[in-house]
């Protein structure tokens, strides 16, 4: 795999990670006050700085057209990690969410 392919699925888990921090931080937070200044919140902004940077290195060689598209393996990802973290709903519509998504990231990384 090449340093643009590993510099794409570190910016997906570096997302996936802020976003979960991002959450704790909200899970964690009696106000919104509270939440900005949560040091999650801190934490989760600059791991997402993270995933900018690691993203921004993965478009030097990696179309947009599927970098981008790339990235939605994170949103399947995170609906699972919320349903085991939280407990947040995992039903059919979302269970079939997930396998669109991972659907079309593979489709769109064909050649």
């Amino acid at each position: 795999m090449s340093v643009y392919y590993t510099s794409l699925v570190a910016a997906i888990l570096f997302g996936i990670a802020g976003q979960i921090a991002l959450k704790s931080a909200a899970e964690g937070s009696a106000t919104i006050t509270a939440q900005f200044v949560n040091p999650l919140t801190i934490i989760g902004l600059a791991i997402y700085i993270v995933a900018a940077l690691c993203y921004i290195l993965a478009l030097k060689k990696i179309p947009v057209s599927i970098a981008f598209p790339s990235v939605a393996a994170s949103y399947a990802v995170v609906a699972v990690l919320a349903h085991l973290l939280w407990n947040e709903p995992l039903g059919w519509p979302q269970l079939a969410g997930i396998v669109l998504i991972g659907s079309g990231v593979l489709l769109i990384h064909q050649n």
